[in-house]
């Protein structure tokens, strides 16, 4: 029952971001070319509504789905990661002309090409965890 209600998530998650042009290769190319406020909205939109989930979250004592106390950590000190982890997530945004949300959107609709830019993906992350020990934390 629980992997019916993430796909049933997972699908509304999908139709919102496909009616909302947020998987638009174009809508993409604009937000980087700075012509058209459209992408940077969606993206102001789900930082505040993450915001006001976290408030709601930490100030209600809201529990998970098994009614465990869920404890949300804080970042530790230091930006050069960070940054040094948006410019590579940016880069590979702008390249490829999607995130990794829109990758299965994507495949979904049919556009079967995304299918490298997820191997890549893949691939990305086995390389990640393969120096992940030797990279500063």
């Amino acid at each position: 029952m629980k992997v019916l209600k993430y796909l049933l998530v997972g699908f509304v998650f999908g139709v919102v971001l496909t009616k909302s042009e947020a998987v638009s290769w174009y809508r993409i190319y604009e937000m980087f070319q700075f012509q058209s406020f459209h992408m940077y909205g969606i993206i102001m939109v789900a930082i505040l509504t993450g915001v006001i989930g976290i408030q709601i979250i930490k100030r209600k004592n809201i529990k998970d789905i098994d009614g465990a106390p869920i404890e949300i950590q804080d970042k530790e000190k230091g930006s050069a990661r960070y940054w040094i982890g948006g410019l590579f997530f940016g880069l590979g945004w702008a390249l490829v002309g999607s995130c990794p949300g829109p990758i299965f959107i994507l495949l979904g609709a049919g556009f079967w090409s995304v299918g490298i830019v997820l191997l890549g993906a893949l691939v990305g992350t086995f390389i990640y965890g393969l120096f992940q020990n030797k990279l500063p934390h």
